[in-house]
């Protein structure tokens, strides 16, 4: 039996992408180079890991080698922190999660500054909600993760993001310097359930009133496309304010909530040495901004 590391990188990445596409953009190759990968890996060990049909999933035999799997990257990752400590070079791979805001909103510029400053290396972000994010950092899915309003810990602050109301420019508040919560109730509300709905409840409860969304949107850019068609208005942070087309207007809105967003490694584990320095970078370029 020859079971290589590339079948059981491939393998893990399909699991905690959800299916070959996205586990081939994490990964940088090709679809097609995931499903060899996987197949050649199922032929070492004569049996099926994973279920093609629907939503990708892991079958009996597939759900009894993960964890072993994922301890043989693990090592790997060892060895290579030990190899970057012992020479001072940073190279490898950080996988960072993050939630949509986030991700589309603050980390562009920040990665772009990470390509300069830690050019060795390599970050690749993705998102999901929350919860998802801490049970990522915690499995180790994630070497990394930009988190929302953290318990006290280790990590590097990127911003304080405070909530805005979201509005058409042609509404009737858009000109107002601050919009009141209130003032919004004879509008449908929308809402994503992701991570800012809890935030937006609390806003709400503050201002004596009960959420009771029109609608429930998962993705961000389907929730900014109904507010910029007109079907409602909606709440969201400060750190949206780059992916918002020219006819939407982002307000500062009473009362007033907000959320730190932490960067951050494993709470319970040794950070990789990246993640270290990434960290550190991060630091240095936010007193200097």
């Amino acid at each position: 039996m020859t079971v290589n590391l590339p079948q059981l990188r491939a393998f893990v990445a399909v699991v905690d992408a959800g299916g070959f596409g996205a586990a081939a953009d994490e990964l940088g190759v090709s679809q097609s180079a995931v499903s060899h990968a996987v197949a050649s890996l199922e032929r070492e060990l004569a049996g099926p890991l994973l279920v093609r049909a629907g939503q990708v999933r892991t079958t009996v035999l597939g759900e009894r080698v993960l964890p072993y799997a994922r301890g043989a990257l693990s090592a790997v990752r060892g060895v290579e922190e030990a190899a970057a400590d012992a020479t001072g070079t940073l190279r490898g791979t950080v996988r960072i999660a993050a939630t949509p805001t986030v991700r589309q909103g603050l980390l562009p510029g920040l990665t772009a500054h990470w390509r300069e400053s830690c050019p060795h290396v390599t970050v690749r972000v993705f998102e999901g909600d929350s919860a998802e994010i801490t049970g990522w950092l915690a499995n180790g899915t994630a070497d990394a993760a930009v988190l929302v309003d953290p318990p006290p810990g280790p990590g590097v602050r990127l911003a304080v993001d405070g909530y805005r109301a979201l509005l058409p420019r042609d509404h009737p508040l858009a000109a107002e310097p601050v919009v009141d919560v209130r003032d919004l109730a004879d509008d449908d509300f929308l809402v994503s359930p992701g991570g800012c709905e809890d935030r937006v409840r609390a806003l709400h409860e503050l201002a004596g009133l009960r959420l009771a969304p029109a609608h429930r949107v998962r993705d961000l850019a389907t929730l900014i496309s109904m507010v910029q068609a007109g079907m409602g208005v909606t709440v969201l942070s400060e750190v949206s304010r780059p992916l918002l087309p020219a006819d939407l207007v982002l307000l500062p809105v009473s009362p007033r909530v907000s959320r730190r967003l932490v960067l951050s490694g494993p709470r319970d584990g040794a950070w990789h040495p990246a993640v270290r320095a990434l960290a550190e970078s991060a630091r240095r370029h936010l007193a200097l901004s």
